[in-house]
């Protein structure tokens, strides 16, 4: 089972930016047939994924975050960053880094079809005061 362990959140003034950092284990970089990817989650609501890299480097975003968020990958450090700029209010809840291997690398079951992302990590709070 990947092991996925988030660092980075922090409370930030509305505007404001923070990093998200994911450290993934070895075994799931190099593989096409894995999805990384950042999803939140509001206590007593739905989990939304917000960002993902497919197997093959394809990125997407959900419409909330494009053009303020950008995730990225390290092969070489097993790394996964999440960049949030322009931070609202809305944008606080609880982050998690996840895998998916549900779709052949694809970030489609979690970023379209709205699947759960199978493993994740602890989480790591961000929030923006209004």
């Amino acid at each position: 089972q990947p092991q996925l362990a988030e660092s980075g959140g922090g409370s930030v003034q509305s505007g404001g930016s923070l990093t998200l950092s994911c450290q993934a284990s070895a075994l799931m970089y190099g593989r096409l047939s894995y999805c990384m990817g950042w999803f939140r989650q509001v206590s007593g609501k739905e989990r939304e994924s917000i960002a993902g890299i497919d197997g093959d480097g394809t990125i997407r975003y959900a419409p909330s975050v494009k053009g303020r968020f950008t995730i990225s990958q390290d092969n070489i450090k097993n790394t996964l960053t999440l960049q949030m700029n322009s931070l609202k209010p809305e944008d606080t809840a609880m982050y998690y880094c996840g895998a998916d291997d549900m779709c052949s690398g694809s970030c489609s079951c979690t970023m379209i079809v709205r699947k759960p992302f199978p493993y994740w990590g602890h989480g790591t709070q961000v929030t923006v005061p209004s």
